[in-house]
């Protein structure tokens, strides 16, 4: 099976966080075995260089956009798993990045266009269609709440129309937003080939489940990128691959529904959903911290870090629902992974 037949029928994509020691340097150690999790677990893909990681690696001030793509390639290659790289910026600097991501092996660049945030619609679709031209597009719609844009159903689906456009990652954290994205990429004649990604982490479960019904046609969410799997990871493949295996039969609504809300509630602790998300890399890192995969919690900015109340609400979760993390798989393997 292709990268594209995979991202088409749907895999479980980690955004890949940013494993730091005290001093805030790159941990490389740390950071090869995330990724030996993430493919252990069963992930069908890993994407680098995204938010999670922290989108200040790619500031050249920084130096660490292209060391965390190397190390990440070092472990996939060789890998059946689909390579994502986060690609931000200006046309000129994203374009940049899309050729080297493009040059170390990466097969499509999840492109933020936070960087523009003035630019009209034409102008957003002309740095889409430039990067386009040099790597897979993953589109992304972005939440407002970490730098994102609203935009219209038009633009979506003018976006779907460019030919190199693969998936588009859905992450406004809103329903209507959401519907906007579905009604574009079946307006657009291309349902058949762009893959339609989750990034909404407050609704993973019921995103997966929902057969979208556009006029004649069904769409469904094929998979997740989504920040929330770096952490338990394990156990959103096993999710994925139930829900997959259940396609086109009825589930038991109350069981789905039910576990649903406690996915979205155990979010909302990781997320840091009281703060407006401040917390929500610090609480990935929490649990990575947790179970040894990270030393520490440590963001690049030394003013992230987890919320008042948060750590609380991070040990309730984990008390109230044991069933969704995969702390006895990590334990089991976990000296491996840190060889």
């Amino acid at each position: 099976m292709t990268w594209r037949e995979s991202l088409r029928k749907g895999v479980v994509i980690p955004a890949h966080p940013l494993a730091l020691t005290a001093g805030r340097k790159l941990d490389e150690r740390r950071q090869r075995a995330l990724t030996r999790y993430y493919l252990a677990a069963g992930a069908g893909g890993v994407a680098a260089g995204v938010h999670t990681t922290q989108f200040a690696i790619h500031d050249p001030r920084v130096g660490l956009y292209r060391p965390v793509l190397e190390l990440a390639m070092e472990e996939l290659r060789g890998a059946d798993a689909i390579r994502v790289a986060g690609i931000v910026g200006a046309t000129g600097p994203a374009l940049a990045e899309a050729r080297l991501a493009r040059d170390l092996g990466y097969h499509a660049g999840l492109v933020s266009m936070a960087a523009l945030p003035g630019a009209t619609e034409a102008e957003l679709l002309e740095h889409v269609r430039a990067i386009a031209e040099a790597i897979p597009v993953f589109g992304f719609y972005l939440q407002p709440a970490v730098g994102g844009r609203l935009l219209p159903v038009g633009f979506w689906r003018r976006m779907a129309e460019i030919e190199n456009v693969v998936a588009i990652k859905i992450a406004p954290f809103n329903r209507y937003q959401t519907l906007d994205v579905v009604r574009a990429v079946a307006e657009s004649g291309r349902a058949g080939e762009i893959a339609l990604y989750t990034g909404n982490d407050d609704h993973i479960i019921l995103d997966l489940l929902t057969p979208f019904r556009v006029g004649a046609s069904i769409l469904r969410m094929a998979g997740g990128l989504l920040g929330h799997w770096a952490v338990w990871t394990r156990t959103a493949v096993a999710q994925l691959r139930e829900i997959q295996a259940q396609a086109g039969e009825p589930a038991s609504s109350r069981e789905w529904l039910s576990l649903a809300e406690e996915v979205t509630d155990a979010n909302a602790a990781l997320f840091d959903a009281a703060h407006g998300f401040h917390g929500c890399i610090a609480g990935i890192h929490e649990i990575l911290r947790r179970q040894g995969l990270m030393e520490g919690r440590w963001c690049l900015d030394p003013r992230e870090d987890l919320s008042p109340g948060q750590m609380e609400e991070i040990d309730r979760v984990h008390r109230e629902y044991p069933h969704l993390n995969d702390d006895a798989f990590v334990a089991e393997h976990l000296d491996e992974w840190l060889r």
